[in-house]
């Protein structure tokens, strides 16, 4: 059973079988947003998908939207700042291959986005660069 359903710009319909949350700067100590913090998070974000997801489905990062609403850099370069909530899911929908039974496979894609609130995306109401997913090109077919 699915959380929600997401429709793609594509038409595709997406189901959503899991969804992690985190704050985007949740436990930052120290410092500042900025590209290197940035960048870590994401790359750490990246890496953690990779190792949870199983060996035959793709992990693929939405590019976030990186703000500089600061015109002074610190000793780290200019501030930067992400959308607070990170998100990760996992995304299943119908096989790519047309030659594959449909009742026994699917297409499978974990995705990484980041968004200004925790909400679950749903239908058409999700970030437009979430929503412009290249599925076909990007998500694997596995058997059930």
């Amino acid at each position: 059973m699915s959380l929600t359903r997401l429709v793609l710009t594509s038409g595709r319909s997406l189901d959503l079988s899991e969804l992690r949350f985190s704050s985007t700067y949740g436990g930052m100590l120290e410092g500042y947003p900025c590209k290197l913090v940035n960048d870590m998070k994401i790359k750490g974000l990246v890496r953690t998908a990779e190792q949870a997801a199983a060996p035959s489905i793709p992990v693929h990062l939405v590019p976030p939207p990186r703000e500089y609403p600061d015109q002074y850099a610190g000793a780290f370069g200019p501030v930067e700042v992400l959308p607070a909530v990170a998100c990760v899911g996992d995304f299943h929908s119908t096989a790519l291959d047309r030659d594959h039974d449909p009742v026994l496979y699917r297409s499978a894609l974990t995705i990484i986005w980041f968004q200004p609130t925790p909400y679950v995306p749903s239908g058409c109401d999700a970030e437009e660069a979430l929503r412009e997913v290249p599925w076909e090109e990007l998500a694997r077919d596995y058997e059930l």
